[in-house]
């Protein structure tokens, strides 16, 4: 079985270091994020200076200052603080960025991490299906107000966390709301196309500015994220589950965006398991993009 998973799961490690930088993840109380925001706080000097400062945004106050806490105790000298974003309300988005430009002097990586997945319908404070909502809309609104800092810090980088999902993926661009015929894959999917779309745009208008985009699938990881699948895929998840990634390990193409030299990566690219890798034809069609 192990040696079946060590085939399916590539190991990864990188020593570059980040002490003098500034990293915003959201969703990062747990999961991908957590494990994502660990790493990069502690790639310092080891037993001499922490890594970067990392900047936990989470919707769930108490969870995130939690893994503050976990941070600090497992990673010595980590500069680590748990700040509120509810990526469904575009107030708090605001409110936010506020806090962060008044606060902080750079911003060097902003990666988008948060996310729902295959979720009843519901709606963003704002009325958008809470998908779409939250995976693309909140985490577009986000790194627009938060540009002109990662362009200030540049060379800077935003990674967008995609999904293989994205595959499956159309834009209803009749019904953004969702509210005609919802689906949870669908909508899910369509949110993760969306994610790869704006990566691409993004790089497009901001490469010759310093501020680099790279959208991400982490694979098939046990996290939370799946607490809303239905009971015929929870028990293929849990009859497969010795295949599927370990938070820490779906966290490492995030990690390998964030700290691989630049001219060894493609602004605007797809990556999985540390490389770079094809988008469906969906995702890479400029018509749709422009839209």
């Amino acid at each position: 079985m192990q040696a079946l998973r060590s085939q399916l799961i590539p190991q990864w490690s990188s020593d570059v270091r980040l002490e003098g930088k500034t990293a915003i993840v959201t969703g990062a109380n747990v999961g991908i994020g957590k494990e994502t925001a660990k790493d990069l706080a502690g790639r310092g000097k080891e037993f001499i200076s922490a890594g970067a400062r990392v900047i936990l945004a989470c919707r769930d106050m108490a969870r995130g200052e939690q893994a503050a806490r976990d941070i600090m105790r497992e990673v010595k000298g980590a500069k680590v603080v748990a700040r509120h974003l509810d990526l469904a309300d575009t107030k708090s988005i605001c409110l936010f960025a506020e806090n962060i430009y008044n606060n902080e002097k750079t911003l060097h990586f902003l990666i988008n991490n948060a996310g729902v997945a295959m979720c009843p319908y519901a709606t963003t404070v704002d009325g958008y299906e809470m998908q779409f909502g939250v995976n693309h809309l909140g985490h577009f609104f986000l790194t627009f107000l938060l540009l002109d800092l990662l362009k200030h810090s540049a060379p800077s980088r935003v990674i967008n966390l995609s999904s293989l999902a994205h595959n499956m993926g159309k834009i209803q661009f009749d019904d953004l709301s969702g509210d005609r015929a919802y689906h949870p894959i669908r909508a899910y999917a369509q949110s993760k196309l969306a994610n790869v779309l704006f990566t691409s745009e993004l790089a497009k208008r901001t490469e010759a500015l310093g501020v680099m985009a790279y959208s991400v699938d982490p694979g098939m990881v046990n996290t939370e994220i799946t607490r809303h699948l239905g009971r015929p895929l929870v028990a293929i998840t849990k009859t497969i589950g010795f295949l599927l990634k370990t938070p820490a390990e779906g966290a490492y193409t995030s990690i390998y965006c964030t700290v691989t030299p630049e001219s060894q990566l493609l602004t605007g690219g797809y990556y999985k398991d540390c490389a770079g890798a094809e988008s469906s034809r969906a995702g890479q069609d400029d018509g749709i993009r422009w839209r």
